[in-house]
């Protein structure tokens, strides 16, 4: 009989040390990476209310996300070169404190413009955090890699689920509240850092600029992030056009994506792997992409309860997506893992950045159901991308017999 795996959740596991029994400084950097990922989701519910204030158009408000996401992407080309030589700690805390003054300027916009302008600079703070809060997790913490990751990845569930409650519990007030708020909670997880975060050994080797751009050289990474940004530009079709689609108040609409974000981490940490252990991540994937495929077709042409069930479902197939991409992009080739998963960003990170752009012009062009039309084909071509290029893709899938719990990709 096959021995189990020792379950990280149980504090008795790996050396007696869980992911319950922690140091001070993962529980500081985790908490923080809560709030930082609420910031992704946290405009959802007030979309429709950001627009009434500012007298802007849907495909206006979109360009929060669009702004926010592009230079996120450029800035994964960055990360590791700062991180690699200031240290996590210090890098950490930079990002920091860039979202702090970015979200509480946010909240101070006067119009559209000014707003997407300081979105983008909370993108680069939130990538300098979040591409690194991982590895400083990892390092610091007790039990093994596997209880640390689970940790992140419950963290990451936490703040995507949170994020549009707390910008519908704030925004019913204004829609200025929840860029306030997310300041102020960031600026708590900025103290909590710098007081019990020490700094980490840097690595030998420096990260250049060119190192992500080069990784994306070797065909399995880059069969990876192809993949990943058709998947995400469906994601972020649901995630930023969907708020006005469904036409709810702020606390309907922060209700539905926090039902949305509990399935994706439900999914993302517990049923992702089961599914990968029985059918092997290869097919997991692409019977997740085509059934995200056919989920937002339904979204796009179904009535409005119809809709309603279809976004939440969406959180499911987002969930297992996101673990079983995070895996392959991580896995797949030679490059060190930080230098792999800026590549991998750095691709799909762009389709997060056009989906909200294109999806409200795709509707001006036609109608409401052409961008939920787009959006399938375009999950649709990132499972044949998957079937084409499954050689490429195996070294990891095949790997996967005892694989530590997976994490998104940062």
């Amino acid at each position: 009989m096959t021995a189990q795996a020792p379950d990280p959740l149980d504090t008795g596991a790996q050396g007696g040390r869980g992911i319950l029994r922690q140091p001070r400084a993962v529980w500081a950097t985790a908490g923080a990476s809560v709030v930082a990922f609420m910031g992704i989701g946290l405009v959802d519910p007030i979309l429709p209310s950001i627009a009434q204030g500012l007298r802007a158009t849907p495909s206006q408000v979109s360009l929060l996300f669009t702004s926010y996401f592009l230079i996120t992407a450029v800035a994964m080309l960055i990360t590791g070169f700062v991180s690699s030589r200031i240290g996590g700690r210090r890098t950490l805390l930079a990002g920091l404190a860039v979202v702090i003054v970015f979200a509480a300027l946010s909240g101070t916009s006067g119009s559209v413009g000014e707003l997407v302008g300081f979105r983008a600079g909370w993108g680069l703070g939130n990538a300098l955090f979040v591409s690194t809060s991982l590895a400083v997790i990892v390092g610091a913490a007790a039990g093994g890699s596997a209880a640390a990751i689970l940790l992140y990845e419950s963290a990451l569930g936490l703040g995507m689920a949170c994020g549009p409650l707390l910008g519908a519990v704030l925004g019913d007030a204004s829609w200025r509240y929840p860029f306030f708020g997310t300041a102020a909670l960031m600026a708590i997880g900025f103290l909590c850092i710098a007081a019990f975060l020490r700094e980490q050994p840097k690595p030998a080797r420096k990260t250049s600029l060119l190192d992500p751009l080069r990784a994306l050289g070797h065909g399995g990474l880059a069969s990876a992030a192809a993949s990943s940004f058709f998947y995400n530009y469906a994601f972020f079709t649901v995630l930023a056009f969907t708020p006005f689609v469904l036409d709810m108040t702020p606390y309907r609409s922060g209700a539905v994506f926090f039902a949305w974000g509990v399935l994706l981490a439900v999914f993302s940490v517990l049923v992702a792997p089961r599914l990968q252990e029985r059918f092997g991540s290869l097919k997991v994937l692409g019977g997740s992409l085509v059934l995200l495929a056919a989920d937002v077709v339904v979204l796009g042409y179904g009535d409005h309860t119809t809709a309603v069930v279809c976004t939440i479902l969406s959180g499911a197939f987002i969930g297992v997506n996101n673990t079983v991409f995070t895996e392959l992009a991580l896995g797949v080739s030679d490059a060190p893992r930080p230098v792999a998963s800026a590549g991998y960003n750095f691709v799909r990170w762009f389709a997060a950045a056009a989906a909200p752009y294109f999806a409200p012009k795709l509707e001006e062009w036609s109608d409401v159901h052409l961008p939920f039309l787009v959006a399938g084909v375009a999950a649709l071509i990132g499972a044949g991308i998957v079937l084409v290029r499954r050689r490429a893709l195996t070294r990891e899938a095949e790997e996967h017999a005892a694989p530590p719990r997976p994490a998104f990709a940062n």
